[in-house]
């Protein structure tokens, strides 16, 4: 093994025992004949005195060290003399005594400070993104990201959840966002889609059998961005078969409990309050209202569901009716006539969705779905969807629905915004190792880039002049 502790992990009690340690050099500090430096990996600091009486030829080679090398080291540990002892880290009480020393790496001077990152443009940050990901303000949201989608497979196991992998490589059905298109060289000026959501291929599931699904997923909207929006983004995705809407809540519940106090020691009180879209928007103006006591209190997590959401909205711009969540959404029982009255009713029908909402931020959204091939073909004459379009982007789903198709009903959380919460991250960016910027650029990798021409000549494609205005 190249290192027997981390740097992080040292104490008191290991006082005279050899440790070999790695990692970065956090800073160097020369006093007179000794020199300090603090050893840097992700579990923590750890000070390491060079005695030139000790270790010459370590002593000299320290004298070499600059920020950000990569180092390894031999060394005994030592107790700090009480006045020595720093509390503002977790290895405060001792100090290694260098007996050897190896340079793994040098490194350039980094474009910014790892202590003072904060102050750097996030265009930079994002550009030397190995750099920034080597603070612990950063390293926290991910850890924090681990350990949440750890406890969230854990509690869906025990309640019997199948995780399940649905295709990235899919078929274009917008669902209000535009779609990214890859071509497929097999099948020359034809086109894949990557899913905004696994929405189809959840309910086919239900179809199959399965019963109780879940997936963390990746998904993927070309859309305008802002600091809660990436173009590829993840979600934990759910969905189950013979429930309606009480055995969702009770479910989600549950799980956030869960997790909440597995990741954060909080206890997060159940049932959440409920609150219907109407008496939300009146009240507080909003569908995602703050119901906190105190705002900026980021322990305080006021969980709220926002129920009963109007089925369809109307688009003043094309003149039609559009779906206020997603077309595949069930509606209240006692609503179903309103379908075969006039356009003017259906402001009047209420869906069976259901979003829930977390400090004023929308976290997941979710509803009864459809099952019956009848009634969705009839929302999507409401829609305005002609049968033939019908039939080209979801016919195989309203096959499925011939061969007893279970009720079922799910719902999807966005885990990058849940992690920017617990973490008080003001950007979902910060808590994504590689995230795309406003502009939906990767600094990094410099993507999205050009291609060769022959690439685009394999796939049917040719790029288009720009116009000269």
């Amino acid at each position: 093994m190249l290192r027997t502790y981390t740097c992080g992990q040292l104490r008191k009690e290991d006082k005279g025992k050899e440790a070999i340690l790695c990692g970065w050099v956090h800073r160097r500090r020369d006093h007179g004949k000794l020199i300090f430096i603090d050893i840097r990996d992700r579990y923590g600091l750890t000070q390491v005195v060079f005695v030139p009486s000790v270790c010459p030829d370590a002593h000299a080679l320290a004298q070499k060290l600059g920020p950000e090398f990569v180092i390894r080291l031999t060394g005994e540990v030592v107790v700090r003399p009480p006045k020595n002892v720093n509390p503002d880290i977790a290895t405060g009480e001792i100090e290694v005594c260098a007996k050897d020393l190896d340079i793994l790496n040098e490194s350039k001077v980094p474009v910014f400070e790892i202590e003072g990152a904060d102050e750097a443009a996030e265009e930079i940050r994002l550009t030397y993104r190995y750099i920034d990901l080597r603070r612990q303000k950063m390293l926290q949201p991910l850890r924090m990201r681990h350990q949440l989608l750890f406890a969230v497979r854990e509690f869906l196991n025990n309640e019997n959840f199948l995780e399940v992998e649905t295709p990235v490589l899919t078929k274009s059905t917008p669902e209000g966002a535009r779609d990214f298109l890859v071509p497929s060289r097999l099948n020359p000026g034809e086109f894949y889609a990557l899913p905004q959501s696994p929405q189809l291929f959840k309910q086919i599931l239900m179809v199959g059998g399965l019963d109780k699904y879940f997936q963390i997923v990746k998904c993927f909207r070309d859309e305008d961005l802002r600091a809660d929006r990436q173009p590829e983004f993840t979600q934990l995705d759910m969905e189950m078969a013979f429930v309606d809407e009480e055995d969702i809540f009770d479910l989600t519940e549950r799980l956030f409990a869960y997790v909440i106090k597995q990741v954060k020691g909080i206890d997060v009180p159940v049932p959440f309050k409920r609150v219907s879209y109407k008496d939300a928007m009146e009240q507080y103006q909003t569908d995602k209202p703050d119901i906190r006591k105190d705002k900026k209190d980021d322990n305080e997590l006021a969980f709220l569901w926002v129920v009963d959401f109007p089925l369809f909205q109307y688009n003043m711009e094309e003149q039609r009716w559009d779906s206020e969540h997603h077309p595949f959404t069930s509606l209240r029982a006692e609503d179903i006539p309103l379908l075969e009255t006039e356009k003017g009713h259906y402001d009047q029908i209420r869906s069976r969705s259901y979003d829930l909402v977390l400090n004023g931020n929308e976290l997941g959204s979710g509803s009864v779905r459809i099952h019956q091939r009848n009634v969705q073909q009839r929302i999507f004459k409401i829609l305005g969807i002609k049968p033939e379009e019908v039939e080209q982007r979801f016919g195989f789903l309203l096959r499925a629905f011939e061969y007893g198709a279970p009720p079922h009903a799910g719902i999807a959380f966005g885990i990058d915004r849940l992690v920017s919460i617990l973490t008080g991250m003001d950007s979902i960016r910060d808590t994504i190792a590689f995230p795309k910027t406003q502009k939906g650029s990767c600094p990094l990798t410099g993507a999205p880039a050009d291609v060769a021409a022959e690439q685009l000549a394999e796939l049917g494609l040719k790029r288009l002049k720009p116009d000269k205005d």
